[in-house]
């Protein structure tokens, strides 16, 4: 498939969109993850038949959508209600549009197929929630927990400490941060977009291949400052001394403002989900790099209070946890462990990926 640039006014902002296969196919909606954009999914798009009517926004902030602020404190639901505005425009998702009220699932009901990366995953689940009439089936590959990204201790998502220190803007690399506003494609310094594209995107970065420069652009188009990425960060009397604040994309990721387990359980309507990860991710890990907690286990910030205090969220076990749940209150869900396989599935293993997809855009006729 080769996909076309759009842009379209929605839910009060101009969001720019790629737009691929006929107005009337199967439809199936793209969100990417944190710092990336549409771009992230181009190399899935040459892979996926021309049935499909493929439609992948950039989120706000991200991309060549705009640098519209995000209001923490409601979480991902910014996200979210700018997809559902974009699923009312008839010109991007004929079938999608039509069907709102469908209460089947797969390709009979017109209901698109959700696919969400990192923070998509959690976009795509808090769209769910919020308007679960729209969504026909999920696919989330490396979501961030049900939970949020970091502070909570155990798999039913108990806070680590009451302001969940050690999450939110506060926790990014501000050399990193720096670089990205710069828009440096070096690859020298570690704290590099580049470098961390290499390092944590993907298990083995051989697997970019031709596409790396590409998928930079697509990191680098992130909006940076106290409204995007990171967002602002508050002081806080316990380890590591940084806690969320309200405006910017880490903060609504972080457990403060994003915890939907309870939520996503409690839908009425329960699509089929499948979650596809790799076992070498280091960003959504019972092992992440990105969790302070687990880098204070290994000494890289000081002052840890230990594992008793302090212990690495188990991202992976939470999200199973859920789903499981899920899945007892009527759902179905499976999960996918691709081994060797870093946080981005859709570039590594684009065949099992592939399959994942078309099976679920092959449910049940209505």
């Amino acid at each position: 498939m080769e996909s076309e640039r759009r842009v379209v006014t929605a839910n009060g902002i101009t969001q720019a969109v790629r737009v691929a296969g006929p107005p009337d196919g199967t439809p199936v909606l793209l969100i990417h993850g944190n710092c990336s954009s549409s771009l992230f999914w181009e190399p899935l798009l040459r892979r996926l038949p021309p049935t499909l009517r493929v439609v992948a926004p950039d989120l706000r902030g991200y991309g060549d959508s705009a640098k519209a602020p995000v209001n923490a404190t409601r979480g991902l639901r910014d996200f979210a209600d700018d997809i559902a505005a974009l699923l009312d425009d008839p010109t991007l998702f004929a079938n999608a549009n039509a069907n709102a009220n469908a209460s089947s699932t797969g390709t009979g009901s017109g209901l698109p197929v959700v696919v969400g990366h990192s923070l998509g995953g959690g976009v795509a689940m808090r769209l769910l929630v919020d308007h679960s009439h729209r969504v026909g089936a999920l696919l989330l590959a490396a979501p961030v927990s049900p939970y949020g990204f970091g502070g909570t201790r155990d798999l039913t998502g108990t806070p680590t400490t009451p302001d969940f220190a050690g999450t939110g803007a506060g926790t990014a690399n501000p050399d990193f941060v720096a670089r990205l506003a710069a828009g440096d494609r070096g690859v020298d310094a570690p704290a590099s977009p580049r470098a961390v594209l290499r390092a944590t995107y993907v298990a083995d970065p051989a697997v970019l291949g031709a596409d790396e420069e590409l998928l930079l652009d697509s990191l680098l188009s992130t909006a940076t400052g106290e409204d995007n990425y990171p967002g602002t960060a508050v002081p806080s009397a316990n380890w590591p001394g940084t806690a969320p604040g309200e405006r910017g994309v880490l903060n609504a990721l972080a457990p403060t403002w994003f915890r939907l387990a309870d939520d996503l359980v409690a839908v009425a309507h329960k699509p089929p989900v499948t979650w596809v990860r790799g076992d070498a991710d280091v960003i959504v890990s019972d092992t992440s790099l990105f969790d302070l907690a687990y880098l204070g286990s290994l000494g890289v910030v000081p002052g840890w209070p230990g594992e008793e205090s302090c212990p690495p969220q188990p991202m992976v076990g939470q999200t199973r946890a859920v789903l499981e749940r899920y899945a007892a209150a009527g759902g179905a869900y499976r999960e996918v462990v691709l081994p060797g396989c870093g946080h981005s599935p859709h570039l590594e293993r684009p065949a099992e990926f592939v399959a994942e997809l078309l099976a679920l855009t092959s449910g049940p006729a209505a």
